[in-house]
């Protein structure tokens, strides 16, 4: 059973983390105004549901070796940047549809498919390994029994507390995207700004966050 003080001790931190804006935050605010809160949300929780596996590999120790390894986290990390330009050109690809669709009432995508999205972008961030690596085991306490136990709990909160934080971001750009929506001109402006926000987030997490 983790103890008290370390439990405490890590939720403070975690909310200071998950409230300082970063990639997801980007990520989220970007496909929010390219797809509306709906495409928002699902893409929270799909990246939400890519995590989960990260935070096993890491409670379990395989998340270390990934991160130990050079060429692993190089191809990750440019896999999922690739991948995070390819969902900004598609947004702008497909504005003028978009647009289209919302003002028709129209689903832009279906639910599988944003919440697929999400996922593959969380599951292939090298950074969110590296970051529970360093981060959940300084709140361990393994004179308290199962350590891998403690960093799930660790992490299923951290994750919670994220998928809050994140949501919230999505609601917001994606209200804001709503209140556009009376003119479909607007929103394919809007929907390229998200496109846009998408390719440069990837071209960032391209050249920057080398392997420490």
């Amino acid at each position: 059973m983790l103890p008290l003080p370390n439990l405490l001790a890590f939720l403070a931190a975690a909310v200071v983390l998950v409230i300082m804006p970063g990639p997801t935050v980007l990520f989220v605010v970007g496909r929010s105004l390219a797809l509306g809160r709906r495409g928002g949300l699902l893409s929270v929780l799909g990246n939400a549901i890519g995590i989960v596996p990260i935070i096993v590999a890491v409670s379990f120790g395989v998340g270390a070796l990934i991160t130990q390894s050079l060429v692993l986290f190089t191809i990750l990390k440019f896999a999922g940047a690739a991948y995070i330009v390819f969902l900004g050109i598609q947004a702008i690809r497909h504005r003028k549809r978009t647009a289209e669709n919302m003002t028709a009432g129209v689903a832009p995508k279906s639910t599988r498919r944003m919440l697929g999205e999400g996922f593959v972008v969380g599951i292939t961030n090298p950074k969110t390994i590296a970051f529970f690596v360093a981060v959940l085991p300084q709140f361990v306490a393994p004179e308290a029994g199962w350590v891998p136990g403690q960093m799930l709990l660790l992490g299923g909160i951290f994750l919670v507390l994220a998928l809050l934080s994140d949501g919230a971001w999505a609601l917001a750009a994606g209200s804001a995207r709503d209140w556009f929506a009376r003119s479909p001109k607007r929103i394919e402006r809007l929907g390229a700004t998200g496109g846009v926000m998408m390719i440069g987030l990837g071209g960032v997490l391209a050249v920057t966050g080398a392997k420490e």
